[in-house]
């Protein structure tokens, strides 16, 4: 499919709407993206013609049910490069894959033991390893970042040891858009015999990530970041994990046998996957999977690159613009300030003027703290947004500077 910026916009019937009386100008990728009229459509034809529930139905519709989610399991499954379709489990999100994986490592760690996050991470890849600590008795150590947004990968070396079990880094820092070396990161773990999860709920937008490739030992994302669903992710996890950790939760669907004297378990997936699922969220994920390859991730990453380095060029005319996260390697996130206007106060004129941005820590407080500020506009890119929007948000942060200096 030939790269059309106009023809893939009306895909979006969002993007045809107005706010406060303006077009809407849709830069908050990096919080959702916005859904395809292919993704409406899936969830729409669930919900009028095969809504049922799935597994062991005999009935039709439960069978036709059954057959459209593992086959969204099966296009996750290629899409990642997952080596075994049991190795993808479904969830609610990104959140979810690592408080399940935290859940299964609580019955592993001993109190000498040591498990490493980076300083980038998002809320949801530092509370769960907390909590496990606190379980636990396990040591969580920090990988510091440089100014840039960086990490200090020197410091990882000696960070890492034979107590070492578990290291968790983001792909991509949702805060900053800056790409971690996660090939180096997952490498370096496993000579020390440490399992990695990388959160990949940033990155799965712009990169296709290749599990195999990587050697990762577990890889999480959500749906509702790459033109699927809310409520609906992914968490694979390798075969070998799976046979080692116990089930998150205990319920249908993830028993092979049960007596009031004892249980047995399911194999993967279903070992994980207690209760009824979000079904037609499973689906639509694997139709938003199919329409992002349709467009191609090459295609993407050529768009954003544009759009990341057009928009970089012209909010830095801008006096007193400061942007943090500047390191070479990075996706299509801007974060920024100008000034000592707060982050809150542009944000709202913006959105007066029809742009959608966010402002805040975003879930990275750690790095807030570290540059000493509350917080950062910040502009978020997708394939689908055009230089033309860029243009209208410098001209937007020109104005709100003039109102509030």
């Amino acid at each position: 499919m030939s790269f059309d910026i106009k023809k893939i916009r009306e895909d979006f019937p969002i993007l045809k709407r107005k706010v406060n009386g303006a077009p809407l100008v849709y830069l908050d990728n990096a919080a959702t993206s916005q859904k395809p009229q292919q993704v409406i459509d899936c969830i729409v034809d669930y919900y009028s013609n095969y809504n049922a529930n799935i597994h062991r139905g005999v009935h039709t519709l439960s069978q036709e049910a059954t057959d459209a989610y593992e086959k969204a399991r099966k296009t996750l499954q290629q899409h990642f490069n997952a080596a075994q379709v049991h190795e993808v489990l479904f969830t609610s999100g990104t959140t979810e894959g690592i408080n399940l994986v935290a859940s299964g490592f609580s019955e592993i760690l001993k109190p000498e033991d040591e498990i490493i996050v980076s300083a980038l991470e998002h809320h949801s890849n530092i509370v769960p390893w907390q909590m496990l600590c606190e379980k636990t008795g396990a040591k969580l150590k920090v990988i510091p970042m440089c100014e840039d947004g960086s990490l200090q990968m020197d410091v990882y070396d000696t960070l890492l040891n034979d107590k070492t079990k578990l290291v968790f880094v983001n792909h991509i820092s949702n805060a900053l858009g800056i790409i971690n070396p996660i090939e180096t990161i997952i490498e370096k773990a496993h000579q020390v015999g440490a399992a990695v999860l990388i959160d990949g709920a940033q990155a799965c937008s712009h990169i296709k990530a290749d599990v195999q490739a990587l050697d990762v030992d577990f890889y999480v994302t959500s749906a509702h970041k790459m033109c699927g669903p809310t409520g609906v992710g992914m968490l694979y996890m390798k075969e070998d994990w799976g046979k080692k950790l116990p089930p998150y939760q205990g319920g249908g669907e993830m028993i092979a046998t049960v007596t009031f004297e004892k249980t047995t378990y399911a194999e993967m997936p279903h070992k994980f996957e207690a209760g009824t699922p979000n079904i037609c969220g499973g689906i639509a994920f694997g139709a938003a999977v199919d329409y992002l390859n349709e467009i191609g991730f090459d295609a993407i990453k050529k768009q954003e690159a544009a759009l990341l380095d057009y928009a970089t060029a012209q909010l830095l005319q801008i006096e007193g613009l400061k942007i943090y996260g500047t390191a070479s390697e990075k996706t299509s996130v801007i974060s920024f300030n100008v000034g000592e206007i707060h982050p809150y106060d542009i944000g709202t004129i913006l959105d007066k003027l029809g742009i959608a941005v966010r402002t805040g820590h975003h879930c990275a407080q750690p790095i807030m703290d570290f540059y000493c500020i509350p917080g950062t506009v910040r502009a978020s890119f997708a394939f689908y947004n055009s230089i033309e929007e860029v243009d209208a948000l410098v001209h937007a942060v020109k104005k709100a500077t003039m109102m509030l200096s």
